[in-house]
């Protein structure tokens, strides 16, 4: 299989990233191109089987897939580019602007005997190290064709297919999500220095916990709810903390945060 990937900046570089450390797309058939070629540098030091061009169109050449990772106020202009050398009968398009819908691609991309088949896809950053939670939508294509791409980027962690309409929620929770839990690690870094830690002791602590919390709901499968009960004893200090959180607002700033992110 080989993929080619237009645009090498944070999401697509950690794309190619990701891509060079699992087994279904050997790091020799990724191609990526990007106008700054230090940036292209940078995924050559990083593994030097990558092929970098700064040539869009040279870039799709023989590719099965090819995912636009540009910003959304580019991806007309890389469009224009690259359309009238796209084969719909041979390649996948996906892409990874948020925002631009299939309707706004499909008016960019369509010819006048086809459609493409699209994905939209959202990974977050972790996609560098086979962590991403990445939502998938799709048009114009067929199951296997959904398999394909969904098994690719589970292979970069985890990945979850969904209606359109539910990307800009989906955005919400997996991509902008990662900032929103590393403000509560940041906000727990500094609760613990100012109860005593260092603030590198503090952070591995969090970082830690965090982490074993979110294993214990994908290992068990339970509600969070349920490990919550599990150390929250009558009168204990654990849900004395959780009530103070709560009058400050916890769940409700949590929820306006993610109900903001999805609007424009």
């Amino acid at each position: 299989m080989k993929i080619a990937i237009i645009g090498g900046g944070n999401m697509g570089g950690a794309i190619a990233r990701g891509l060079t450390q699992g087994t279904l797309v050997a790091p020799s058939n990724i191609r990526v191109s990007d106008l700054n070629e230090t940036v292209l540098a940078d995924l050559k030091k990083f593994n030097e089987a990558i092929n970098t061009t700064t040539n869009n169109i040279s870039a799709i050449s023989g590719a099965e897939i090819v995912i636009i990772a540009v910003k959304p106020w580019l991806v007309e202009t890389v469009a224009n580019q690259i359309k009238n050398d796209l084969n719909y009968s041979k390649q996948t398009i996906v892409s990874i602007a948020a925002g631009i819908s299939f309707e706004h691609l499909n008016a960019l991309l369509a010819k006048e005997d086809s459609l493409p088949v699209l994905f939209r896809v959202i990974p977050n950053t972790a996609i560098a190290i086979l962590e991403s939670m990445t939502i998938i939508a799709s048009s114009n294509a067929s199951k296997d064709q959904e398999k394909v791409i969904k098994t690719i980027f589970d292979e970069l962690g985890k990945s979850i297919i969904v209606e359109e309409r539910l990307m800009a929620a989906g955005t919400s929770l997996a991509s902008c999500g990662t900032a929103f839990a590393l403000r509560y690690v940041r906000a727990a870094m500094e609760g613990g220095v100012e109860l005593g830690f260092y603030p590198d002791a503090a952070k591995e602590i969090v970082a830690q916990t965090v982490k074993g919390a979110v294993e214990l709901l994908l290992t068990n499968g339970t509600h969070p709810e349920s490990e919550i009960d599990k150390v929250t004893t009558p009168g204990g200090i654990t849900i004395k903390g959780l009530n103070e959180m709560e009058h400050a607002g916890f769940t409700s700033a949590v929820i306006r945060g993610l109900k903001a992110s999805t609007t424009k």
